[in-house]
């Protein structure tokens, strides 16, 4: 039947009234999520107008290697994977601007964006954003950010969590110094991991105010000028500023201050005051490279940060002062002005100075009981690696001897696929109703699920279900919807319409 297919292929919302057509409501329908296709071409040719019909829990599928154009909105529903399928869409903003805030608006909870290119975002105070967060609960992940006012933005968000990983962000940034690669305002935490984020236009490649930081394997860094990068060389400010301290971790990362900048320091923690609960500062196993021959700040700390901060087997390169707190841990770290890398002009930071190499300590767990010591490094571009230790730690973001060629950041976009094999589409049940799902993917079905007008009936771990239920009670049409998801969360939604009989 036509109506089934369309349902089945998890269609617009629109549409979803066809199935009155088979006794099933639309509140029933939109009970189970559904993937929504949008490109050029499809009913929904762009990401707004799947936005607009989407229902809580919906995956939002974007054609690659399109360029939506002027495409500008809020997006209120909640649990949204938002991803680009068969390449990277690009979404430019071209002076659209929703709410004047920026291109897209998240006030859903829990929202995950993937595999999106953002620019033009920019707005009449000039702190336009690509992605305007103000639900609670956010993911990016495999996407590039580039040539806005801000690439990310978002105002104090109590008890939100923040993960950005695989991503890149270059020279967002109006030019005044307000606006940023990425800035995260009071929120209970930000992870940010095995990302690029370069030249920003003078404001900071990343700044966060959240309570807890964690900012592990990223590569912090910017083109010379007239050097041809994915973007406009930039002159940041800080490379990593965190204004109101927290309990925050800087681990395995490359953090790159260019000869051309907008502040001499690269790290800068507390700077606008103490204000959140914790002050604890960790910075282990990174690799800070001061291209400014002349000055530079590698850890800039604020007055009022009175907690020592750890420093611990950091590679710190070039001139300038290692910290401006007089109190902290300096702990088997390393400064040179030209020390020994395999290839420093092409980022091949594996370390060849023998008081490097096995020369770390053991950095053991933070004051919260975290472990300090890095399990991975960072692999252009945005991917990440494990990092193999061979008897000592060797200080810096890289041990001496491992790999550190390009890898190619893999994300499953690949949806599971699921389908009936009791009962089938029209079925009259009596008494007892049989039920066999099964469910494949390319990697692995995590979670299989049957509802019954909405209402879950069972749910396993795995791609098999196989149950029955007393109908003897139930009179009429019913909709059953399975629902698969696989570990990246990518999931799909198929059903059926049984005829409960006497």
């Amino acid at each position: 039947m036509t109506s089934i297919a369309i349902f089945s292929n998890r269609f617009a919302r629109p549409v979803l009234c066809l199935a009155l057509l088979v006794g099933a409501t639309v509140a029933q329908t939109i009970a189970s999520a559904a993937t929504l296709q949008v490109g050029p071409g499809r009913v929904l040719t762009k990401p707004c107008a799947a936005f607009a019909v989407a229902a809580d829990g919906d995956v939002i599928e974007i054609d690659g290697n399109a360029v939506y154009s002027a495409d500008a909105c809020g997006i209120y529903r909640n649990a949204l994977v938002i991803r680009g399928v068969n390449g990277r869409p690009k979404i430019d903003a071209a002076g659209a601007s929703a709410m004047g805030k920026g291109t897209w608006v998240i006030v859903g909870n829990d929202v995950t964006v993937e595999n999106v290119e953002m620019s033009g975002a920019r707005v009449a105070d000039r702190n336009g954003a690509a992605l305007r967060l103000e639900g609670t609960n956010f993911t990016l992940r495999g996407s590039f950010l580039r040539d806005n006012e801000n690439g990310i933005l978002t105002g104090a968000i109590p008890g939100s969590r923040i993960l950005i990983e695989h991503s890149e962000f270059g020279h967002n940034g109006y030019g005044d110094g307000y606006s940023h690669n990425i800035y995260i305002g009071n929120v209970a935490s930000l992870t940010f991991r095995h990302n690029f984020s370069h030249d920003a236009n003078a404001g900071h490649n990343l700044k966060s105010r959240a309570i807890v930081n964690t900012i592990s394997y990223n590569r912090f860094s910017s083109t010379a000028p007239g050097v041809t990068g994915s973007t406009a060389s930039g002159q940041p400010s800080y490379e990593i500023d965190l204004p109101n301290a927290g309990t925050s971790y800087v681990i395995g990362n490359v953090i790159q201050q260019p000869a051309a900048n907008q502040n001499a320091a690269m790290l800068a923690y507390g700077e606008e005051g103490v204000t959140n609960p914790g002050q604890d500062l960790y910075v282990v196993n990174n690799t800070f490279l001061n291209d400014d021959a002349s000055r530079g700040t590698f850890i800039l700390a604020g007055g009022a940060v009175t907690t020592p901060i750890l420093m611990q087997n950091n590679i710190f390169s070039g001139v300038g002062t290692t910290t401006t707190q007089t109190n902290a841990i300096d702990r088997t770290n390393y400064r040179s002005l030209t020390p020994g890398f395999v290839n420093r002009a092409n980022y091949d930071l594996r370390p060849t100075d023998a008081l490097v190499v096995d020369s770390g300590s053991t950095p053991g767990v933070s004051a919260a009981a975290v472990s300090l010591t890095p399990t991975v490094h960072y692999v252009h571009v945005a991917g990440a690696a494990p990092r193999p230790v061979a008897g000592q730690i060797d200080i810096g973001a890289y041990e001496a001897g491992t790999a550190t060629a390009p890898a190619p950041v893999t994300l499953d976009t690949v949806p599971p696929a699921v389908a009936f094999s009791s009962p089938v589409n029209g079925a009259n049940v009596r008494k007892t109703l049989v039920i066999a799902v099964g469910a494949t993917d390319n990697v692995a079905v995590t979670k299989l699920s049957v509802f019954m007008d909405g209402k879950l009936i069972a749910s396993v771990q795995g791609g098999s279900l196989n149950t029955s239920m007393n109908v003897q009670r139930m009179t009429g049409m019913h909709t059953l919807t399975a629902t698969a998801v696989d570990a990246a969360k990518n999931q799909t939604s198929t059903s059926v319409v049984v005829n409960v009989t006497r």
